[in-house]
């Protein structure tokens, strides 16, 4: 007996076939798995999704799997934000989600073995969902096109080991010292000592990089007790490097959880100490691989010079990508490490765009504005949407800065949530890169979002006002 036809909305996407053979051959290679995570990314960063027994994801590449498409809509609690009555005021409809190609890998971690992929949630017409971050990336990316310009792009992320217990206060608290026992609290930024007292938990990582395949190339020290840093890869696919600081951040704190700490991304979990960011490095190669940013000189090129530009004019339209919580704006401080205005400068880390020094070839734009808890697909996305601006309308970004400059904030740019979501609002260019609809939905969540927090009165408040 002939089998129905399936209605060609619900026909696997022609990219299906090869991540049916990715998983083919996974499953072939490690017979021990026993559950695949199909996931996506929400507009926070956060990863959701299902497991399933491994013998029964086959499912996935001739059907897909149903989601709702509130699943990208939800506060950074897991809460649905119902944007524009989408989630409970239109019933929470389902979408269709299909495997990515390039996505699958094992899940490190201590339970049972099992598998991991990023999905696509599609519409009957094939057409992703307009809040999903990936497709907003993919979208920005193609601009590049073109131009005959392909983006070689490496993320960093700075985070927090904390220890799990919280002081009587609830608050968060450097761990404890591995080796002495005692509270860490000095800085000691690049102590190779420290990397020694945390051997086993960047053991433990290097570990998790390589089973989840995530290109981690370094760790580092960072500027306060118990901050650390992790540097990617670069990669000449722009999505890829968004997977791979999402993965990243995911193996970051199951590494902490095996070695008796927790990690966090927030951006300013101390008041009085350095803030976490998400650095992309940024360079554009030609259709022969030459780096067109470079013309012998540490400054860079004309194109370069463009590209900063760009970067400066979208800046306050995209703070609210780059900054998505009340809590963000605590890290643009002075003397912080944090930018404060859109200056630029070579070799100088108190612009918030650093040509970093080096050789010719890896010349290239470090993007310092976004803080760790920006969803990497966003933030990737507004710098390339900065990027292009810039170049096609060859834009003068001015002199680069000299000395310090991290002391004179640019009143021009949002530094509140509330004033970010506004300047989003009323953005002229990036709707033209992510697209309106995508903007508009991540900026009635993240309205709702902090409307919700507003409602909180803290300790603080009746400490200073009962």
């Amino acid at each position: 007996m002939n089998k129905p036809e399936r209605p060609s909305g619900f026909a696997p996407p022609a990219f299906v076939a090869a991540a049916k053979r990715e998983f083919d051959a996974l499953r072939k290679s490690r017979p021990d798995l026993q559950h695949v995570d199909a996931v996506v990314t929400d507009l926070n960063g956060v990863l959701r999704g299902k497991r399933m027994p491994v013998a029964e994801a086959g499912k996935l590449f001739e059907s897909g799997m149903q989601l709702p498409h509130s699943v990208y809509l939800m506060d950074v609690h897991g809460e649905m934000a119902n944007p524009f009555g989408r989630g409970f005021g239109d019933g929470d409809p389902d979408g269709t989600a299909w495997p990515i190609p390039g996505t699958l890998s094992t899940v490190w971690d201590e339970g049972a073995p099992r598998a991991q992929m990023l999905m696509t949630l599609r519409d009957n017409a094939g057409v992703p969902d307009p809040a999903e971050p990936r497709a907003a990336l993919e979208r920005t990316l193609e601009k590049f096109g073109a131009l005959k310009l392909t983006p070689v792009c490496a993320l960093e992320l700075e985070f927090y080991l904390i220890d799990p217990e919280r002081t009587v206060e609830g608050l968060p608290q450097p761990p404890l010292d591995p080796r002495s026992g005692a509270r860490e609290s000095i800085a000691s930024v690049y102590g190779i000592d420290d990397l020694d007292r945390y051997r086993e938990f960047l053991a433990t990582l290097d570990k998790a990089a390589r089973a989840q395949g995530v290109p981690v190339s370094a760790a580092s020290k960072e500027y306060a007790p118990g901050q650390f840093e992790a540097n990617l890869r670069h990669q000449n696919d722009a999505r890829a490097a968004a997977d791979h600081a999402i993965f990243l951040k995911q193996i970051v704190k199951a590494a902490a959880r095996a070695c008796g700490f927790e990690a966090t991304f927030m951006a300013k979990p101390y008041a009085d100490r350095a803030g976490t960011g998400l650095h992309i490095h940024l360079s554009l190669v030609d259709a022969n691989g030459r780096n067109v940013f470079d013309d012998g000189s540490q400054a860079g090129s004309e194109m370069l010079r463009h590209a900063i530009g760009g970067l400066q004019a979208l800046m306050a339209e995209s703070m609210a990508l780059f900054a998505p919580s009340v809590n963000s704006y605590r890290r643009f401080q002075p003397d912080m490490f944090a930018p404060v205005n859109r200056r630029w400068g070579v070799n100088n880390r108190s612009a918030g765009l650093r040509i970093p020094v080096g050789p010719g070839e890896a010349r290239r734009v470090e993007h310092r504005v976004a803080g760790a808890d920006a969803n990497p697909y966003f933030a990737l996305a507004a710098v390339l949407a900065g990027v292009h601006h810039g170049v096609t309308h060859t834009l003068d970004p001015g002199a680069p800065a000299e000395g310090n400059v991290s002391r004179d904030p640019d009143l021009s740019l949002p530094f509140a949530i509330e004033d970010a979501l506004a300047r989003l609002e009323q953005a002229k260019v990036l709707p033209h890169y992510l697209g309106e609809q995508t903007l508009a939905l991540y900026r009635e969540t993240k309205r709702i979002e902090t409307q919700r927090f507003r409602r909180i009165i803290t300790a603080a408040e009746y400490a200073w006002y009962l």
